[in-house]
């Protein structure tokens, strides 16, 4: 893609999901995704009725007097987007490609974010660690993030959602709050993702095109495995077939909600033909009234 072509891309994006954000998400992202824990203010003189807990002992002996610690609630947070750049997201049979969907929604995030001043950081992921982008502040830094969603050439075509998890536990020491952004066309990532979510936030966006969930009776089409290369042709016109293929994702679907239910972490979904914005809104309004 030409520089100019993606500067225009970047441009587009960033006007449509800094919109969102200024006017749909900056007060419900503010309430729901608060900084956690007190962090150190400063040292005052003790006054009846504080907290004995908090006298600093050191300062005390040094002037013979009662000294408080005082704190304040930690209010800047650091947002991770994992981000599956894995060849399964370049399909779409409606509105978009499921890549640009996920470009839009990781946008829309990081611009929440900074709004909030917030750091931001992303990890581009496939079967392997493909990129790594370490959080920091300000608007120059978004945009390098869009600049990379539109323009990124991943190294590998396959899926492994486990990679991304551990290199994720293992290279952001500090909690923080964590965006998987996924078809999840994967398995095996059960343990990774208990232990990801157990250090940090962790919260599930699968973004899914409705031709993989139910086949239309189109006849006989070939198709491709985006990941693996491999072609087959398909009857779509055989009734079995059709209702083994949505078998087969309704067991999928299960096996998606059994691992986040028992990890207690929220899991939106997200299909390319539908607003993508109504999602959103509704996984705030859920995590704020939990609050």
């Amino acid at each position: 893609m030409e520089a100019s072509d993606i500067f225009k891309k970047v441009r587009k994006i960033e006007i449509k999901t800094r919109g969102l954000s200024n006017h749909i998400f900056s007060g419900q992202y503010h309430s729901v995704f608060k900084g956690r824990g007190m962090a150190f203010s400063e040292v005052r003189e003790y006054q009846p009725g504080d907290d004995i807990r908090s006298i600093d002992w050191n300062v005390t002996a040094r002037f013979n007097h009662p000294y408080v610690k005082i704190f304040d609630e930690e209010r800047e947070l650091t947002v991770m987007l994992l981000i599956d750049v894995s060849k399964s997201n370049q399909f779409g049979t409606v509105h978009a490609l499921k890549e640009e969907i996920i470009t839009e929604i990781a946008a829309v995030l990081a611009f929440s974010a900074i709004q909030n001043n917030d750091k931001v950081g992303v990890i581009f992921f496939s079967n392997q660690i493909e990129k790594f982008i370490p959080p920091k502040k300000g608007s120059s830094h978004i945009l390098r993030i869009i600049r990379e969603l539109i323009d990124f050439r991943p190294l590998n075509t396959q899926t492994r959602i486990s990679e991304g998890l551990k290199y994720f536990t293992n290279v952001i020491k500090k909690r923080c709050t964590a965006f998987i952004i996924s078809d999840f066309l994967d398995e095996g990532f059960e343990d990774a993702i208990k232990i990801a979510n157990k250090k940090h936030d962790l919260i599930a966006l699968q973004v899914y095109d409705p031709r993989e969930t139910e086949l239309p009776p189109v006849g006989l089409l070939r198709a491709r495995n985006a990941e693996t290369g491999k072609q087959i042709w398909v009857d779509t016109s055989d009734p079995k077939l059709r209702k083994d293929y949505a078998e087969w994702n309704r067991k999928q679907e299960k096996y998606l909600n059994d691992i986040f239910l028992k990890c207690g972490m929220d899991f939106v979904k997200i299909r390319t033909d539908e607003d993508y914005v109504k999602q959103l809104i509704k996984l705030f309004k859920k995590r704020e009234s939990r609050r």
